[in-house]
């Protein structure tokens, strides 16, 4: 829903990072308002996982140029851990599991963390209980996977439900959803973006990285941009996506060498 008033609740100014001694990111600027969906797409080692580590705060990604402002705060001067209590969530395409951790009280903790954030009481045991059963009706699943270790055998799409479980508990103003189509059925697909899409308001934001068509045929994104050599290139609506999918990616090596020609010299 796009809102021209809508407040900024994320802004990338300029961002640079690097993992190691390689530039991955080279100059990134967005702005993501209450009410957006965005969707980031482009091939593989163009930088949208970078992107989402960088918000996230992953220690293995250096930033070197550039700012991000969340909610009017230096996100970059924040920890991890106080990225995800005010509220920026980062769903991986890649859920890891934690073997001897009780998913429920994973959840538990991590819901009560946010809650402590935004001076709210923690709930008790019983109380959480009838608040995750609650939410389990969002992602159709199993409550039998709560008493289990954090996504230990859990099937790729029993991981990714998981992942969007968690994001109805936390409630974040922003969503980051990295590649979470990926490895998905059509079935599990489908749970995943209801899922998304029921918690999607006028007052929060979600940020898409995918490659595919086939999410955006199902959580329809306000804007999309096209992800390319560390930078966003080009930016459009839904419409963007569907160009993408019928004509693929060759206009972008087309633009990457007209940006990297040097202007000829003024004589």
């Amino acid at each position: 829903m796009i809102r021209p008033d809508a407040p900024v609740l994320l802004e990338i100014c300029d961002l640079h990072a690097r993992v190691e001694e390689q530039p991955i990111l080279k100059g990134v600027n967005l702005t993501i308002r209450a009410g957006e969906i965005h969707a980031v797409m482009g091939r593989n080692g163009s930088g949208k996982s970078t992107l989402s580590k960088v918000l996230a705060g992953h220690p293995a990604y250096a930033v070197t140029a550039g700012s991000v402002s969340y909610m009017g705060a230096d996100l970059l001067e924040l920890a991890p851990e106080q990225r995800s209590r005010l509220g920026l969530f980062l769903g991986f395409q890649y859920p890891v599991e934690i073997p001897g951790v009780s998913n429920l009280e994973f959840l538990r903790v991590s819901t009560n963390a946010r809650r402590a954030q935004r001076g709210e009481e923690e709930l008790d045991t019983f109380a959480f209980e009838d608040l995750v059963r609650e939410r389990l009706k969002v992602v159709q699943m199993d409550p039998a996977f709560l008493d289990r270790s954090v996504n230990e055998g859990f099937s790729g799409g029993e991981k990714k439900r998981n992942e969007i479980l968690q994001m109805a508990l936390l409630e974040p103003l922003v969503a980051i959803l990295d590649e979470t189509d990926s490895g998905l059925d059509i079935d599990a697909l489908r749970i995943v973006a209801d899922g998304v899409n029921q918690l999607a308001g006028p007052d929060n934001a979600t940020l898409l990285i995918t490659h595919y068509q086939r999410l955006l045929d199902l959580i329809t994104p306000d804007y999309v941009h096209v992800m390319a050599a560390g930078q966003i290139l080009r930016t459009g609506g839904k419409e963007l996506a569907l160009e993408l999918e019928r004509t693929g990616y060759e206009w972008v090596d087309q633009e990457l060498a007209s940006l990297s020609r040097e202007p000829a010299e003024v004589l």
